[in-house]
């Protein structure tokens, strides 16, 4: 066994070599790095100065420009440098990093090297291998993982935490100074520890690419929170298989929605429809009459005030088309809520550009609208509303299967009656007397929440995507089970966001929906949606079966409790 380890050890030492060799433009002084800027600014400006008043000279005397001497010569390969070093540093940085304008619209698509179907891929054969014949089984090697450590802090980076400690240097600076996110990350986690005198030990922070969420998922990181990810499934849906990526640290969630899967597939599997598809942006804005605001009311409402303002909303992307707009007053103050496709983004940024366009638009008709927040509550975002739960936001699915008796009975362990009636009394009659909104299902934010994270979609929209009207019905007199899930508000997308990292994007590229899909925008978003709606339809079968067959309790104390002493556990 020792044999085999010392090679392993030697390729990951390699593996690190290579990534220290990576060259910065940073690198091209031995000096700090804002003294490095300092230098290469100064050189580019008065270089260029010097240029600029040579050639000056030049025309006035009538020299020709391109008869040059040493020190123009010099002068124009000091200013060709300094323009590579400040590109370099500066440019590539501005191209990378996702800005407001064209978060949804830039972003490159690694096209998914298989050329078959996520759900055609799980039937491809798998390589039998030979057994070897043994008289005794051999013992088993136990392989412990190194633990992986955080190295000391340097000399430098000890005076640096020094500084942060004391309050001399922002926290939230240090990427900007250090120009490196990886060693922000490590002085800032020790900097926290010296102050709150906690440890973070189990917190970690190696093996993660802290670039890749600077200005777009996550500011002053010290570490990441590791999730286990689980597969339900396949789940057969309108003709395809899905394996479905669940993020969760709930015993017997995964399990269940894959009992679930099974009870679908065996009968033949689930049908989706999408009904609608457009994110919504609300403002508020206040005039000084009611008469006033009504007035702007019936000039979005107007058929033909239309065309104008949906040119004007689409003016901020090739993606974001506006769909309508819904207004109401409130006294002196108008609630307009815009709606709009958005491609394969999530796009609640692509529908605030457009709406800002409007309301820039609007005010020369309107100079005494006061525009009081870009977002009014009137969306509604993050929050549960009865304006989603009717008109809807987002993505709005239903999904329906069949289930046959005897799978009814075989697999979910209960009767068609039975689930029929416990419907009936729980998700809707229950629900009802409890005043939910939306929230006439039995564990829908379950499955959600759980894909979500897996997918890097924004987990707070987990309240209203989880909108989820569950319903059951016994046909074919009575022998089989009919079920369907709508949810009106499922807000995803594939491109964007928290779905760029590369654990998530791995989970949308299992369900063959990552990135942007350029043959038809919007498409992979639109599949993704309905694969959460099927998720959440084998959620619902199985978790309604385990309660109507008394097993619920048995099941969890099974699967989702820990054997770990909690008396000895204790804060650091």
């Amino acid at each position: 066994m020792e044999q085999t380890r010392k090679p392993m050890k030697m390729k990951v030492k390699f593996a690190e070599n290579e990534e220290a060799k990576v060259v910065k433009a940073s690198d091209a002084l031995p000096l700090p790095l804002y003294l490095t800027n300092a230098v290469f600014f100064t050189l580019f400006f008065s270089v260029a100065y010097f240029l600029l008043t040579s050639w000056r000279e030049k025309i006035r005397s009538h020299t020709p420009l391109h008869v040059l001497n040493l020190s123009e010569i010099v002068s124009i390969l000091v200013l060709v440098a300094s323009f590579v070093y400040l590109l370099g540093f500066f440019g590539i940085d501005f191209v990378q990093t996702p800005s407001l304008k064209d978060e949804e619209e830039d972003i490159i698509v690694q096209e998914d090297a298989r050329i078959v179907p996520c759900g055609q891929a799980l039937e491809c054969p798998r390589p039998q291998i030979a057994g070897i014949a043994s008289p005794k089984p051999a013992p088993k090697a136990i392989v412990e993982k190194p633990a992986m450590e955080t190295p000391p802090p340097t000399a430098e980076d000890e005076e640096i935490i020094k500084a942060v400690v004391a309050g001399t240097i922002p926290s939230y600076s240090l990427e900007s100074k250090l120009g490196d996110c990886k060693r922000a990350a490590s002085i800032r986690r020790e900097a926290l520890q010296r102050i709150t005198g906690k440890s973070l030990e189990g917190l970690p922070l190696e093996g993660f690419d802290y670039q890749s969420i600077l200005g777009q998922c996550c500011e002053m990181p010290v570490g990441y929170v590791t999730i286990p990810v689980g597969i339900a499934g396949p789940l057969m849906l309108d003709g395809r298989e899905f394996s479905i990526p669940m993020a969760t640290t709930e015993g017997c969630l995964v399990a269940s929605t894959n009992r679930g899967c099974k009870a679908i597939n065996l009968s033949g599997g689930a049908s989706s429809v999408l009904l609608k598809d457009g994110m919504t942006r609300a403002p508020v804005v206040r005039f000084n009459s009611a008469r006033r605001a009504a007035e702007l009311k019936f000039y979005m409402e107007d058929p033909e005030n239309y065309e104008t303002i949906s040119m004007v909303f689409n003016k901020s992307s090739r993606f974001g088309r506006l769909q309508s707009v819904q207004c109401a007053v409130a006294g002196k103050n108008l609630y307009m809520r815009f709606c709009c496709s958005t491609g394969d983004a999530m796009g609640m940024n692509m529908v605030s550009k457009g709406v800002q366009n409007v309301l820039d638009f609007l005010q020369n008709d309107f100079p005494d609208m006061d525009v009081i927040g870009i977002s009014g509550n009137y969306c509604s975002d993050k929050k549960p509303a009865a304006v989603n739960w009717i008109e809807g936001r987002g993505k709005s699915v239903v999904c329906e299967a069949v289930i046959k008796g005897d799978v009814v009975t075989k697999v979910l362990k209960t009767n068609v009656a039975a689930l029929v009636e416990l419907n009936m009394l729980k998700n809707l009659t229950g629900s009802a007397i409890a005043g939910a909104l939306g929230g006439f299902n039995a564990h829908a934010s379950n499955i959600v929440s759980a894909v979500y994270l897996a997918t890097g979609q924004d987990p707070a929209q987990n309240i209203e995507s989880s909108h989820c009207l569950t319903m059951m019905e016994a046909i074919n007199d009575g022998k089989d089970l009919h079920v369907s899930v709508t949810m009106p508000s499922i807000e995803v997308g594939t491109v964007g966001g928290g779905t760029q990292l590369a654990s998530q994007s791995a989970c949308l590229n299992l369900l063959g929906v990552k990135g942007a899909n350029r043959e038809a925008p919007g498409s992979n978003a639109r599949q993704l949606a309905t694969v959460v709606a099927g998720s959440v339809l084998a959620g619902e079968l199985s978790l309604m079966s385990a309660i109507a067959a008394g097993q619920l309790v048995k099941s969890h104390m099974k699967y989702n409790r820990s054997s770990k002493d909690v008396t000895t556990v204790s804060s650091a």
